[in-house]
């Protein structure tokens, strides 16, 4: 009887050892996840040697930037579909010699909150309270890609004190060389992202297909512009990561804004008055007197325009040595 007994307790005990063990288990903390803004840049020893993500309040949006570097100041304003993230391949040479702030403009990449309004002028005000305002700089590098060139541009007229030079990168700029009805005839997706509610409807969740099928279109031969070729300058995990941050539906409509409120943008660059700090300006290869011209009424100290060989309009990823050089060159002056 003693064994008997015996054989059952001892099966209870262990049966509530293991239910003990199993529940501890279940309610140890787990491991400090990784947070969003950081997804694409985890692990990575480069960005961990010179790199921080940061964040600022301005006027009620949380604007998100990569800081790193020593020596003068470096802005890097992106355009669309990209982030902070499109200059990567480019700012751990920059940060050898400066200091870079790469920013997510309001409202888009990791920068939440809704700005009040798309428009570049609008855009560069808040870009200007963050860098200068809240990190002090008044001797800005500042340089754009895409629509960002226009808020760059902005930033020099507007602000021409805190501007030491410009970088202006790839766009036609809208004002007195191109009127927003020719602006949005350059390329179907400009008439498309300028409609209202239409493209959000279009892409509804299918953002990561849609970025992944609209970036070679611009590539170096790509058929947004009369070409054949379909490849892509972009990996997988870059497109994703891109993807990340458009999926969120404010993000996804503040990307289509930039682009209706071009309107506005060609007003805001009549009125504005000639920017004489030092610019130059690159572009993909072809383009570089075509985009001169169009800036050229407004920026009026252009030191030089050049082609980036073998480079459609993703000029940091197509050709990201040649960018380097120039911007290297240019920034020492």
């Amino acid at each position: 009887m003693i064994t008997a007994t015996r054989r059952p307790a001892r099966r209870i005990a262990a049966t509530a050892l293991a239910l003990l063990i199993g529940t501890a288990a279940c309610t140890t903390p787990p491991a400090a996840e990784i947070p969003a803004h950081a997804t694409a840049t985890h692990g990575d020893p480069a960005f961990a040697k010179t790199f921080r993500h940061e964040f600022a309040e301005v006027d009620g949006v949380r604007m998100h930037y990569v800081t790193g570097g020593r020596g003068t100041p470096v802005v890097l304003l992106h355009g669309w579909p990209q982030t902070w993230f499109g200059w990567w391949p480019i700012m751990p040479a920059l940060a050898e010699n400066h200091t870079v702030y790469a920013i997510d403009l309001p409202g888009l990449g990791d920068s939440t909150g809704t700005p009040t309004g798309y428009d570049k002028a609008t855009l560069a005000r808040y870009v200007h309270t963050l860098i200068a305002d809240r990190l002090g700089i008044r001797d800005a590098r500042v340089i754009g890609h895409d629509l960002g060139a226009a808020v760059a541009f902005q930033y020099a007229a507007q602000f021409p004190a805190d501007t030491k030079q410009l970088g202006y990168l790839d766009l036609p700029l809208p004002g007195p060389g191109i009127n927003a009805a020719t602006y949005r005839s350059l390329s179907w997706h400009i008439a498309f992202h300028s409609q209202r509610r239409v493209p959000e409807a279009v892409v509804g969740d299918n953002v990561r297909e849609y970025l992944a099928l609209f970036y070679p279109q611009v590539s170096f031969g790509g058929t947004a512009f009369g070409g054949t070729s379909d490849r892509s300058p972009f990996s997988d995990n870059e497109i994703t990561e891109y993807a990340r941050t458009y999926r969120r539906p404010g993000a996804l409509s503040g990307g289509f804004e930039l682009y209706r409120s071009l309107d506005q943008d060609v007003r805001d660059t009549v009125a504005a008055a000639p920017v004489r700090v030092p610019a130059l300006v690159l572009a993909a290869q072809g383009q570089a007197e075509a985009i001169k011209a169009t800036a050229a009424p407004r920026l009026t100290n252009i030191v030089r325009a050049v082609d980036v060989p073998q480079a459609g309009h993703w000029l940091v990823e197509e050709n990201p040595g040649f960018v380097i050089a120039e911007l290297s060159r240019f920034l020492k002056d």
